[in-house]
């Protein structure tokens, strides 16, 4: 099926070809019959992505930040790579859709195969919503009006939260596509509507929407105006739709209201507030989020939990349908406001328009009437496929996230394995990383990866709860499988894998403990290889917050942090002690510290069979710039001190001071080229599965000793 995506780096918008996308339990599966070019957000996107690095820097002054606290502790070249790979990615456009619906999840009620629905799908042929973000089309709202719904409940929110009365008089400051609807929708209210903008054309639409207009360009003063328009009092509220830079309008807003006055920012200004303009008249100031509650909750809206409507009278989807509800009565009149209809593959020229008219409003981006083609798989243009200097090494890749397109597809790409397929459940993600880095196919189907006899070779980095069905599923295909941390979230998994690996004979099976491979860690095994005593190891880790909704936080889906991530240092002291661990101990930040995440703050104590000990403290309440990752190792009267893996020194050693690279390296080309290697000569496997079990278990053992408090044995 065909989509429109933005380079962020160049600004150039096309129409590509993406697998469809697969359907989710709570979600709708639609066929694009219309779809709204938002004249304000996607003119902003396009025009962020047209300008140069400097001016791209200049807009996002809080990444500039980012990016030099990055330079400080990884170094200048990995940061400017992860810039511009961040840059490379394809954005999808657009989130106004009206389509038809093609499938139901199974945990859909309310909509059926043939419904007419809109959506905050994106400009493509086939769109994938969850049903919170769907309403259903009145029979008599056409698919271009219909079109508008998202984009019209973004002002809806605005003046639900500004709550007009009957004969309140609202100033509504920038009459662009949104600005014009909330004209409109006050009226509907009872309001008396005074309207603001710099444009003759928007001003003349919101007249004969019923507005009284401030021409400021003609020398109106807009305070004055307003003032007047109110009967001297001051307006009852102004509701800002502006897209501009500076604090005047708000300023200004602030002016002409009354005492006790409302303002709701809907559009995008500067908010260098002034206490003056607003404690004398004790004004109300709020920033209206997005189409309304539900919005950035992933509960509502990818799981599909509905908010009571005796307690959230106005959710997303409760929007949608009251806009939908004021289009059928004719209370909101868009068609007016539509400056041109476009054909879905003629969009770069739409885009054009966009961002060389300053007068246009709305685009209504056309699609062909007859169903498209549903494939899941799109073939990569042949000249981007790279010949194959290993032939009988063929590679399927199943998700196409960050990790894989930053980290693990850059050290991929030079081993010379052939890239067969890139699999993910977001076709644009799994298209972008086939063309880029030259598999010859993309789909979002992970299992054709299985069965597919040319494919020896599954590497995994999904989310963490789908890697050990994932392993299992590639292991009884026959595949050689490279997964990345963790293999599996709980002990009953680990059996499964182990059971799986044992009856898949002669194959490779690696976890992503990439940091043993990392020359830093290579030199420091080698140096302690004829030591006379036991090691005493620390590894201190400046894990930095996660938010507590993200996935990784979920034990059931990311497993939390020590299991998902913390295991990389077990297996890191496992390794240079070269013995497995026989005991654990861990503790976390205590019940009464006020911290609501307490399990990514923890110091873990490791006893091994030879009798070494080691010490993970991993703790999430540092801050960025200093240094993520120390490792110090003692042993023999000499000291080894590794810096974030870009310096390691000797004290103490006749034959060694210091190992200096010039950018990090955590091992990854090292781990997949030897990977790659051994899985077409054959051999011993890399990481064998006893140290894999044991690093695992050891991951269990630490979350249990934190919360029981026991030193914990593993046989």
């Amino acid at each position: 099926m065909k989509q429109i995506l933005q380079n962020l780096r160049s600004g150039e918008t096309k129409v590509e070809d993406v697998p469809a996308p697969g359907l989710g339990r709570t979600s709708v599966l639609i066929q694009t019959r219309a779809s709204l070019i938002s004249a304000g957000t996607e003119r902003m996107l396009v025009e962020f992505g047209k300008g140069s690095l400097l001016a791209k820097a200049r807009s996002q002054p809080d990444k500039v930040k980012q990016v030099l606290d990055k330079i400080k502790t990884d170094g200048l070249l990995p940061t400017l790579e992860a810039v511009f790979s961040r840059l490379d990615e394809p954005l999808p456009l657009g989130y106004c859709n009206c389509g038809t619906v093609l499938e139901v999840g199974q945990g859909v009620e309310g909509f059926e195969v043939g419904d007419r629905v809109a959506s905050n799908g994106p400009h493509a042929e086939i769109v994938c919503v969850p049903k919170n973000l769907c309403a259903k089309v009145p029979d008599c709202v056409s698919d271009e009006e219909a079109a508008f719904t998202v984009l019209a409940s973004i002002g809806l929110q605005g003046i639900r939260l500004m709550k007009p009365t009957l004969g309140e008089t609202i100033v509504v400051f920038g009459l662009g596509l949104i600005g014009l609807i909330c004209v409109q929708l006050l009226k509907s209210c009872g309001c008396k509507v005074v309207g603001i903008d710099i444009n003759r054309k928007r001003l003349d639409l919101a007249e004969r929407f019923g507005a009284e207009i401030i021409d400021v360009t003609a020398g109106a003063d807009a305070v004055a105006s307003a003032i007047a328009k109110s009967g001297a009092s001051g307006v009852d509220g102004v509701l800002i739709t502006a897209s501009a830079k500076g604090d005047s309008i708000v300023h200004q807003s602030a002016q002409m209201c009354r005492k006790r006055g409302r303002i709701v920012l809907v559009g995008v200004v500067d908010l260098n507030l002034d206490r003056a303009d607003f404690y004398e008249k004790e004004l109300s100031f709020q920033v209206s989020c997005s189409y309304g509650p539900g919005r950035y909750d992933s509960n509502y809206e990818q799981k599909g939990q509905d908010y009571p409507l005796g307690f959230v009278r106005w959710t997303e989807q409760r929007n949608f349908e009251a806009v939908l509800g004021s289009l059928a009565r004719g209370d909101l009149k868009v068609k007016e406001l539509i400056s041109e209809r476009i054909p879905l593959e003629q969009a770069s020229r739409a885009y054009q328009t966009l961002t060389e008219d300053s007068s246009t409003l709305a685009l209504i981006l056309t699609y062909p009437k007859e169903t498209p083609a549903r494939d899941h798989t799109v073939k990569t243009p042949a000249e981007l496929v790279r010949s194959a200097a290993i032939p009988q090494a063929v590679v399927g890749l199943i998700g196409a996230g960050n990790f894989a397109k930053m980290t693990l597809l850059p050290a991929l790409k030079p081993i010379g394995a052939r890239l067969r397929t890139v699999a993910d459940i977001n076709g644009v993600a799994g298209a972008h990383a086939g063309r880029k880095f030259g598999f010859e196919q993309t789909t979002n189907d992970y299992r054709q990866l299985f069965s597919d006899p040319e494919i020896n070779t599954v590497i995994i980095t999904t989310r963490h709860d789908l890697h050990a069905p994932m392993v299992i599923e590639a292991l009884q295909a026959g595949k050689h499988v490279a997964v990345e941390k963790p293999l599996c979230l709980n002990r009953d998994q680990l059996i499964e894998i182990k059971q799986a690996y044992q009856q898949a004979q002669n194959k490779q099976l690696l976890v992503g403990f990439n940091r043993r491979f990392s020359p830093h860690v290579q030199k420091m095994q080698s140096l302690i290889a004829a030591r006379n005593g036991p090691v005493c190891m620390t590894c201190l880790v400046n894990a930095g917050a996660i938010p507590a909704d993200s996935w990784v936080q979920d034990k059931n889906v990311g497993g939390g942090r020590i299991i998902g991530e913390g295991c990389h240092w077990l297996d890191l002291m496992s390794y240079i002690v070269g013995a497995p661990i026989v005991s654990v101990s861990a503790t976390m930040v205590g019940r009464d510290s006020g911290v609501e995440i307490r399990d990514d703050k923890m110091s873990i104590t490791l006893g091994f069979s030879d009798g070494s000990v080691g010490s993970l403290h991993y703790f999430a309440n540092g801050h960025k710039r200093y240094p993520k990752e120390t490792v110090e190792l003692f042993c023999d009267g000499k000291v080894l001190h590794l810096d974030n893996f870009r310096k390691l020194r000797g004290f103490g050693w006749s034959n060694f001071r210091q190992m200096n690279l010039w950018r990090q390296d955590k091992g990854h080309h090292n781990e997949y080229g030897q990977f790659i290697k051994r899985t077409v000569s054959g051999g011993e496997p890399l990481m064998s599965f006893s140290e894999i079990e044991n690093v695992t278990l050891a991951s269990f053992l630490a979350v249990e000793s934190a919360r029981t408090g026991q030193v914990l044995k593993i046989e």
